[in-house]
């Protein structure tokens, strides 16, 4: 049985070990405050359509989040009223989480070993996806490619963005971090 008081993530011993230094000399960082790291990650369902007909579809999708993630989600509602799609102001739309530390860590590990293998047609993600500052943000067409997700019970498929939030000051930083962690970039 693992003891909660010295158990260290895979990719945060990982990233202690051997990838501050392989980011240090590729670099050349003069202080290891500079080297990079993961800052968040956040994670975003939004029920579009469906939540406007059925409510509870946004409870489903929190659930839903709520399992994936392994700490609540918080339903979000819609801001403004938008007549033409009969959205109201404080509607309920969807669900979002955000994971710091070893919580952080134990998802990007699911996300990279375990879920993107189960895509379908999977070829890599995006390696132009970052913002400019160092932040990756990416998408998943079915949120069932997570093993925590009991395919039988689930009542829609939902579409998942997913942010992944560095420290790191440039794009070529931040992608250097992310494929230390083995990011599958198809370019």
């Amino acid at each position: 049985m693992l003891d909660a008081a010295t158990y260290t993530p895979r990719l945060k011993a990982a990233y202690k070990d051997s990838i501050r230094a392989a980011l240090k000399e590729e670099f050349g960082y003069s202080n290891d405050m500079m080297i990079p790291r993961l800052d968040k990650i956040v994670l975003n369902i939004g029920c579009g359509r469906a939540a406007v007909k059925d409510s509870k579809k946004a409870k489903s999708a929190v659930e839903d989040l709520s399992t994936i993630a392994g700490q609540q989600a918080i339903q979000t509602n819609a801001k403004n009223s938008i007549a033409g799609f009969r959205v109201r102001e404080g509607m309920p739309m969807g669900a979002k989480v955000t994971l710091r530390g070893d919580r952080m860590y134990e998802f990007l590990d699911r996300l990279i070993t375990i879920a993107m293998p189960r895509i379908r047609d999977f070829r890599g993600v995006p390696g132009t996806s970052f913002d400019g500052r160092g932040n990756y943000a990416m998408g998943l067409k079915e949120h069932i490619v997570f093993p925590e997700i009991d395919y039988d019970k689930v009542d829609e498929v939902w579409g998942m963005d997913i942010v992944i939030a560095t420290t790191a000051k440039t794009d070529a930083e931040a992608k250097a971090l992310l494929k230390h962690f083995n990011m599958p970039f198809n370019s």
